[in-house]
């Protein structure tokens, strides 16, 4: 048995199929994972995110400590409620974790870690948190229900009452706290929608409401295939500690300017901009028949060869669609090893999807 969220009961009464994800026991799907995809393009769905961790980080220097920490700078959050996509690197420049940070007040910004690497994750803030004199506070009394999709927001703020009027009003990427509820505009699905942050106790009422206003129960099936479709890393498959977020797709994320600032990991980003990038993650689409998977071997033709880090079948697109991590030379065209054979796939700027409509 692995770790529980506070709906784990609501998912076994749904007659989810459950599997391991990151330690926890998650709902992978509750029946068609292709109808669960379509509800989010298409209407509305939610998914359990309570094994993420909201951490909030507080002190008079938590400015400073975050924008020594993470490679996107937070100085650029200056409106309350603001959030920040970044990724928190190592010394040698490898992804720690990538994650949200939101700009609560002066003295307070929440971050919300991954899954998988929360325990690391809280070693690593904690770490380095003596030098600004911070508080690092996991709030493990907080669930959290994603609720994605064009309908999303206004079917949900049906179950908020007062609150209604101040969530729809929210702009993207931001956050707010709204009497029990912290709902912010976020998500990983490449649609509009809420991620909401409410106290344990009240999870499983308010997924239950959710469900009575006609909001599609959705698992981590859905959920992968609409990031992948969305052009949103993973962590684990896409980045890890061993790999650079210059490489990863992410360069982006990661503020150079001002120079002066000096975040855990430049020196190494640095070093690897000068003497140049080698490998780069680019997106596929495969143009034969068969399915893209991760660690699949792609051939470059002339410049060299790399790995699918993602890859699945696209229940918008009807294709098959993947990121890889290639030589930085690689072209429009390149080969993947399916089961011995190499069949063609074209190299495509992603995200595939945005908002229900394909883009490649």
């Amino acid at each position: 048995m692995g770790l529980n969220t506070p709906l784990y009961d609501a998912h076994v009464a749904a007659g989810a199929r459950l599997v391991d994800f990151g330690g926890w026991d998650m709902p992978v799907n509750y029946g068609s994972q292709i109808e669960e995809h379509h509800a989010v393009r298409r209407d509305a769905g939610m998914f359990d995110v309570s094994h993420m961790l909201s951490v909030d980080v507080t002190g008079a220097r938590v400015r400073d400590y975050l924008r020594h920490l993470l490679a996107n700078d937070v100085a650029k959050l200056k409106e309350p409620g603001r959030a920040l996509y970044s990724c928190m690197l190592n010394e040698r420049g490898g992804v720690v974790d990538d994650l949200i940070v939101y700009f609560i007040d002066d003295e307070w910004f929440r971050v919300v870690v991954n899954a998988g690497t929360r325990d690391t994750d809280i070693a690593w803030l904690k770490s380095h948190a003596g030098a600004f004199g911070v508080d690092i506070k996991p709030r493990t009394d907080l669930a959290m229900i994603a609720v994605q999709g064009p309908n999303a927001r206004a079917k949900a703020a049906t179950l908020i009452g007062e609150y209604a009027t101040a969530a729809l009003a929210l702009k993207h990427f931001s956050g707010r706290e709204l009497g029990p509820y912290f709902i912010a505009r976020t998500g990983y699905t490449g649609e509009d929608g809420w991620e909401i942050m409410l106290p344990v106790g009240a999870a499983a009422k308010f997924w239950a409401d959710l469900k009575a206003a006609g909001v599609a129960q959705c698992g981590l099936g859905a959920r992968d295939t609409l990031r992948l479709e969305a052009g949103m890393n993973l962590y684990g498959n896409d980045m890890d500690e061993n790999v650079s977020p210059l490489e990863s797709g992410l360069t982006w994320t990661v503020a150079f300017d001002p120079p002066e600032r000096d975040f855990v990991g430049r020196a190494a980003l640095e070093a690897l901009r000068k003497n140049g990038v080698p490998r780069k993650l680019v997106g596929l689409v495969l143009e034969d028949r068969g399915v893209l998977r991760g660690h699949q071997k792609v051939v470059a033709p002339g410049v060299g060869e790399g790995e699918l880090t993602s890859g699945t079948f696209s229940p918008t697109l009807e294709r098959s669609i993947g990121f890889a991590r290639v030589p930085a030379a690689t072209g429009e065209q390149v080969q993947v090893d399916i089961r011995g054979k190499l069949l063609a796939a074209r190299v495509v700027k992603y995200p595939f999807v945005r908002n229900g409509k394909a883009l490649i």
